[in-house]
């Protein structure tokens, strides 16, 4: 029998390449979504990759009476990966109220339909904003949680906290928090990549739908801070990679080893890239010259974060496998296959 796993925002960037890394690894594979800012015709993309169209159940988890309904009628489930939040920075910034509703109380009643189904392997989403503005680089998981300066981060925070407990008070769950620093790529295919609902709030979609035209400039969010060329540095991992950590998460749970009932993980590459050093990086790659624009900071960055993932070899036997050429090349071929898709 396959391992059945719920995913939930499945269709979103992240969630739907961790589909299908996990369909390509012989799991079986049940997605909800209130497709919020996704699109259902991520399921036929994944099928043309993998030979398998995931099970949809159109749900917003915000709802307790339907996120119980969707584990009650879905027997026998191994374990959820819980991906369903928003998660625009600078959108949380003017509408926190919004973010604290729909990550936390999604989250919330995910683990409530959990504990009544008694499944007990569960991995979290989570992100580097927890580290706030970080003391000492690279990071590790040791390093102190702060709050965040946005309260999309503070969300993540919270979450943390929220398993933390529950893991606590039920010795039967086993929980991984993997906290990503900045997912950028897509599928090698070129079928599926990050397509987010308006103006982009991540760089690379900015950047591509800007060479392709789709918007007429690229705004760079600030050129003050205290790096080597002013603008923020990130550490950027490919989605492949990232996806793929999710399976050996999932590997770790179900071999029952463990240091604790909550373990946590970095997920980065550990080298960190300016703004400015990634557009350079996107015009050498694809020959396509950028229309940016340096402008005022953005409510909720910092400075610099880049990642220690010493933990996440050792442990967990993952390496980030692309760089930041393959990131870069294949956010480009989605682009133009979604251009061409939606011109034809």
């Amino acid at each position: 029998m396959k391992n059945r796993i719920i995913i939930t925002g499945g269709c979103g960037y992240i969630g739907s390449h961790t589909v299908i890394a996990l369909i390509e690894h012989d799991f079986e594979v049940i997605i909800i979504d209130d497709l919020s800012n996704s699109n259902e015709q991520v399921l036929e993309r994944i099928k043309k990759i993998t030979g398998v169209k995931p099970k949809l159940l159109n749900i917003d988890l915000k709802n307790s009476f339907l996120a119980e309904n969707a584990f009650r009628y879905n027997k026998d489930i191994d374990a959820v990966i819980h991906f369903a939040a928003h998660k625009a920075v600078s959108e949380s910034v003017q509408k926190p109220l919004m973010y604290y509703q729909n990550n936390l109380c999604a989250l919330v009643n995910t683990l409530m339909a959990m504990e009544k189904y008694n499944i007990n392997n569960f991995i979290f989403s989570s992100s580097a904003t927890v580290y706030g503005n970080p003391k000492t680089l690279p990071i590790k998981e040791s390093n102190e949680t702060q709050r965040p300066f946005s309260p999309y981060g503070n969300t993540k925070k919270m979450a943390e906290e929220i398993i933390d407990d529950v893991v606590k008070a039920n010795p039967n769950l086993r929980a991984i928090s993997l906290r990503y620093f900045n997912p950028i790529g897509a599928h090698q295919s070129g079928m599926i990549g990050e397509l987010p609902n308006g103006i982009p709030n991540n760089l690379m979609p900015y950047i591509t739908q800007t060479a392709i035209g789709k918007r007429d400039k690229l705004m760079v969010f600030g050129n003050d801070y205290p790096t080597k060329d002013g603008t923020p540095i990130r550490d950027y991992i490919h989605v492949v990679d990232l996806a793929e950590a999710h399976v050996l998460a999932l590997n770790r749970i179900f071999s029952k080893e463990k240091d604790h009932n909550l373990e946590i993980f970095n997920l980065g590459t550990g080298e960190g890239y300016s703004v400015l050093e990634v557009i350079e990086a996107f015009q050498k790659v694809t020959k396509q010259k950028l229309n940016y624009e340096i402008t005022e900071r953005r409510d909720g960055d910092v400075p610099k974060l880049y990642a220690n993932v010493d933990k996440a070899n050792d442990i967990l036997g993952w390496r980030a496998k692309m760089g930041l050429e393959d990131m870069i090349s294949h956010s480009w071929q989605w682009e133009e296959y979604y251009h061409l898709e939606k011109k034809n």
